[in-house]
């Protein structure tokens, strides 16, 4: 499988980032190409999330299910259907940010975040993406994957913004790869 991992500090307690992140239909908001989200349950181990995406000339829709949750550490998640991805957002306590914490941050009120993102793109059908005729699967893969890359960054640069109250220029760590 392939994967993307997307780590960013926070100057925010860790339970604080996990009941934000909890709120998964909000994440629409801060994607350029997810159009809706529609949430079964409360996001909570066990919910279901109706997701379209519209990307060019392509919207699907994908069904992905809550699988764990470790309060205020992590959810883990994954794709419902014929593709093969799966991930996670991992929270960490840490006291030793990469950007400078104010002055009237004391100890917790900082975390790591880290957005996981594990797929197989040999898992994605042609079929079921209606693809335009000049375009084949594996075209379409070459390009999207850049694509996944850029959104995860941009998404994560969205989500510090509202979880510290403003925009700041946001040190991210980015691995991809398999």
């Amino acid at each position: 499988m392939d994967r993307i991992a997307v780590e960013t500090d926070v100057l925010v307690p860790p339970a604080a980032v996990f009941e934000f992140l909890v709120d998964f239909p909000a994440y629409a908001q801060y994607s350029e190409y997810l159009e809706r989200v529609e949430p079964s349950g409360d996001g909570r181990e066990g919910t279901t999330y109706d997701m379209t995406v519209a990307w060019w000339r392509l919207r699907h829709t994908v069904r992905s299910r809550v699988t764990d949750t470790v309060p205020p550490e992590r959810i883990d998640w994954r794709l419902l259907g014929p593709i093969a991805a799966a991930g996670a957002w991992v929270i960490e306590e840490i006291t030793d940010p990469v950007v400078p914490a104010p002055a009237a941050a004391g100890a917790g009120d900082a975390s790591r975040v880290r957005l996981e993102l594990r797929y197989d793109a040999a898992t994605v059908e042609a079929s079921t993406l209606d693809l335009p005729l000049f375009l084949s699967l594996d075209g379409l893969v070459d390009r999207l994957v850049p694509v996944l890359e850029d959104e995860a960054e941009q998404i994560v640069e969205r989500i510090v913004a509202d979880l510290e109250g403003e925009r700041r220029p946001v040190s991210l760590r980015v691995d991809a790869g398999d």
